[in-house]
């Protein structure tokens, strides 16, 4: 698992399907907080998160018999770095698949609203200067990966709810969305305030709310223009020779 945070999926995934699964993450945090619900839940011996840069993977090479990456390698400065990391450290046939974060070809450089919405998303989550959808494929294919499969999931039909929908605005004050209207923002923003002056949050926490909310918004009118998807899959295989 190719960033894995505190490693959800990589336990789910482990549940699942019974597979030996080790997680990586450059923060000693989350490794400490991953290996401990490892733990609680039970899965010692079968998965495990390990402190490492995937920009440096120090797996010996062709020990891995498949790896994933979930909406992490988008956080790569380099992608033909990250993805011939992945590679070296793969078996001949190995399968890699990776749900990547990038900009549509209906991003429009010289529109103020993409750039804005460029803009948030980035510095709201972490981001170095996003790539195209066509642009992580050509990186797969330098890496030396084989594409077996590609398509962006947020065009997939028969979605009930598409993704970007529970990070527009809403006037009900009982859902989540109505934190992205202007009264939502403004009420939010105090309340935490408040909140750090009587020392129930730490301080910083309301600057904090502030930069996420404005990257939900950047995702949703990505969304709603069509020009950013969350959702871009690939699935490659390392070749046999």
């Amino acid at each position: 698992d190719v960033g894995c945070g505190i490693g959800g999926p990589m336990r789910n995934i482990t549940r699942f399907t019974g597979w030996d699964v080790t997680g990586i993450t450059v923060n000693e945090y989350q490794v400490r907080r991953g290996n401990q619900m490892v733990t609680e839940e039970g899965l010692d011996g079968q998965c495990r998160l390990a402190q490492m840069d995937f920009m440096d993977l120090k797996f010996p090479p062709g020990s891995m018999d498949g790896a994933y990456a979930i909406e992490a390698t988008c956080h790569a400065p380099d992608r033909v770095k990250v993805y011939s990391q992945i590679f070296k450290t793969l078996k001949p046939g190995a399968i890699f698949a990776t749900y990547e974060w990038c900009l549509t070809d209906k991003w429009d450089g010289g529109s103020k609203h993409h750039k804005w919405i460029k803009k948030a998303i980035e510095e709201g989550d972490a981001l170095p200067d996003m790539a195209f959808t066509w642009e992580v494929a050509k990186a797969m294919k330098a890496a030396g990966f084989e594409m077996v499969h590609e398509r962006d999931m947020a065009l997939d039909p028969n979605q009930e709810i598409q993704w970007h929908v529970p990070m527009t605005p809403s006037w009900n004050p009982l859902c989540q969305r109505f934190q992205f209207n202007f009264f939502g923002l403004f009420c939010t923003t105090w309340i935490l305030r408040l909140l750090e002056f009587v020392y129930v949050v730490p301080s910083g926490t309301s600057k904090i709310q502030v930069v996420l909310q404005t990257a939900g918004m950047g995702c949703a009118a990505g969304g709603e223009t069509g020009s950013f998807t969350p959702m871009y899959l690939m699935v490659a295989r390392k070749p046999l020779k």
